[in-house]
C-alpha cells in the first residue's frame, strides 16, 4: 500500500483505536503508547496528547487522577458514554464497509 495514502488512513482510524484501547478499562496514556507501539498505529507523545484532549473535550472520554507509587499523579482515562456509542457506531460502520468492499472485489453473478 502506497505510504502516503496508508499514513492517511492510519491518521484518520487513530482516534478509533484509542477508543477501542481505552475500552478495555481506565488506561494510563503511557499504557496506550505501549499497545499501540508493536502496531502500525504506533504514535509518539506529541500525537497522542493533544488526541487525547480533544476527545475529552469532544466528551468521548473522561479521566481521573490517580497517585503513583512512581512519581507524579497520574491521568486514567476511560469511555463516557458517547465514547462508548461512537465506538460502537463506528465498528459497525467498519463491518460495513468492509463487507462492501468485498462484494465490490467480487465479479457480479451473470443470468
Amino acid at each position: 500500500m502506497d505510504t502516503g495514502k496508508s499514513g492517511a488512513l492510519r491518521k484518520g482510524l487513530l482516534e478509533f483505536v484509542v477508543l477501542a484501547v481505552v475500552s478495555s478499562g481506565r488506561t494510563y496514556a503511557a499504557d496506550i503508547l505501549q499497545r499501540l507501539g508493536d502496531t502500525e498505529f504506533a504514535t509518539k507523545e506529541g500525537t497522542l496528547y493533544p488526541l487525547l484532549s480533544r476527545m475529552r473535550r469532544e466528551r468521548l472520554l473522561e479521566y481521573e487522577w490517580q497517585e503513583s507509587e512512581a512519581g507524579p499523579p497520574r491521568k486514567y482515562y476511560r469511555l463516557t458514554p458517547d465514547g462508548r456509542r461512537q465506538l460502537a457506531a463506528f465498528r459497525a460502520y467498519w463491518k460495513s464497509l468492509t463487507r462492501l468492499i468485498d462484494e465490490l472485489g467480487t465479479p457480479p453473478c451473470k443470468p
